[in-house]
């Protein structure tokens, strides 16, 4: 399990609860003012996962208002990007004398190095998202043009914002899937997706690295692909086209990735497949339908390739994991 602290305002006494929360997000963000019209009995939770560098936190809250003054600036400052993907609840954004909101499915950046003025907002239950910090150093992509970027609202649904928001709701939805020891990789992973995301805001893409342009590339290919899996009309050739490249480029992508893109495909299609044919939720599909759902026309070619896989017919695999009788 990928390795986290979890925090609960629920675990101090209530009246220590706001004041406990003000000293761990000063710790985990930076010195921030903040107000609450629910400071007398603050519910709110937080888990924090340490990512290489990179810090990834999903939050809880009630409505309340963080500052970042110049007099906290000067006091401390980590120097620090802080990107908010907000997954309930509204936020109001004054940085750099823009103003600016941002609603469910948006992500938006601060400089820690600036002062700002966020306004959390839900009249019908808690504020929920989720936090990324990153040293301003590692982007240094962005250079100056990030000041373009502040408070800025940025679509989370689409292009390399729907990459990170796919990839942070995938890491902190089920860190059981990911080894302690990944924790550095995924930071790096984290680090691209970021890079690109601020240089296709900026139009900057000529200034990433050959390398990271190259991880970008594989991460929205593999994204296509997971979207396309119950497509059995995705084959090679098809993901290729549709990202305007070459079908040898694309292999050799997938050549440094240790894989093939058949491979992946068929691992990706087998997972889906595999997990749906133990879920007791589905025990009423048939093998056959799950099969179909995730790309395979054929039975035969479906139990064949599920054998090889996990050495066992799809429908031993069943009852096994359902505790049918044999």
């Amino acid at each position: 399990m990928l390795g986290e602290k979890q925090f609960r305002s629920q675990d101090v006494p209530a009246v220590d609860r706001f004041d406990f929360w003000r000293e761990l997000m000063n710790q985990t963000v930076a010195p921030l003012e903040m107000s609450s019209d629910h400071a007398d009995d603050f519910i709110a939770s937080m888990r924090l996962l340490k990512l290489g560098p990179v810090d990834v936190w999903p939050t809880t809250l009630p409505s309340m208002r963080f500052q970042r003054t110049s007099k906290l600036i000067r006091q401390s400052d980590p120097e620090l990007f802080h990107m908010t993907f907000v997954v309930q609840g509204n936020l109001g954004i004054d940085q750099s004398g823009k103003q600016t909101a941002h609603g469910p499915g948006d992500l938006y950046v601060v400089d820690s190095s600036r002062t700002y003025d966020c306004h959390a907002v839900n009249d019908r239950g808690p504020v929920k998202g989720v936090g990324v910090e990153v040293p301003k150093k590692m982007l240094a992509v962005a250079g100056k043009g990030t000041n373009e970027l502040l408070g800025r609202r940025i679509p989370g649904q689409e292009g390399f914002g729907a990459l990170l928001t796919q990839f942070l709701t995938r890491i902190t939805t089920d860190t059981t899937s990911f080894q302690p020891s990944a924790g550095p990789q995924l930071g790096t992973i984290m680090l691209d997706l970021l890079s690109a995301l601020f240089a296709h805001e900026l139009r900057a893409e000529a200034a990433l690295t050959p390398e990271t342009r190259r991880r970008s590339l594989v991460l929205r290919i593999r994204s296509f692909i997971q979207r396309n899996l119950a497509d059995p009309q995705l084959t090679p050739r098809a993901v290729a086209a549709a990202h305007h490249i070459s079908l040898s480029h694309l292999h050799r992508l997938f050549r440094e990735e240790n894989t093939t893109v058949a491979a992946w495909i068929r691992h990706q299609r087998l997972e889906r497949s595999r997990r749906e044919i133990a879920d007791p939720a589905l025990r009423h599909h048939t093998i056959h339908q799950i099969a179909t759902r995730w790309g395979y026309t054929r039975a035969a070619d479906f139990t064949r390739a599920f054998r090889t896989r996990y050495g066992m017919p799809p429908s031993d695999y069943r009852r096994a994991a359902l505790g049918f009788p044999n």
